[in-house]
């Protein structure tokens, strides 16, 4: 697990579009990392509309949203369609990334355990560095509270 003060690792995923892109790609930029479990389920759903509806307020901070799961680039570009998103999403299916930021977890769903991503938003600055960890991510108003983070 990573923590604040901690330079977030430099990661190239593919994006919805089958694009590269590399987390150093947005230097410059603070970029909200946020992890979450998988396309069009309810939570994930809300989460990614509040980030799309506040992405004009977060540009004006100077500040990338970036989503990442283990769905594939089509799963991401029909996720996108579907909900109407304008955030960018993130594929990785190797869980490299997920493991690397230490999201992908031992869970416990009705008595059963699996592996999954837990629900989780890193704030990065324009440095690389880790400024803000929200863990175990509520997603109703989540975005909200980031963007007030954020403005600080």
């Amino acid at each position: 697990m990573l923590n604040i003060g901690d330079k977030a690792p430099d990661f190239r995923l593919t994006d919805s579009h089958g694009t590269e892109i590399k987390l150093s790609d947005f230097s410059g930029y603070r970029i909200v990392l946020y992890f979450y479990p998988k396309d069009n389920t309810s939570g994930c759903t809300l989460e990614a509309k509040e980030f799309t509806e506040l992405l004009p307020e977060f540009k004006k901070e100077n500040t990338v949203v970036l989503g990442v799961s283990p769905d594939s680039p089509a799963s991401h570009l029909k996720f996108e369609e579907k909900q109407g998103l304008k955030i960018i999403l993130l594929s990785d299916q190797d869980k490299e990334v997920l493991n690397q930021f230490g999201v992908w977890q031992l869970k416990k769903m009705c008595g059963k355990e699996h592996m999954g991503v837990v629900r989780t938003t890193y704030v990065i600055e324009n440095d690389g560095k880790i400024s803000h960890i929200f863990n175990k991510v509520k997603a109703a108003g989540h975005a909200a509270e980031v963007l007030r983070t954020v403005k600080g």
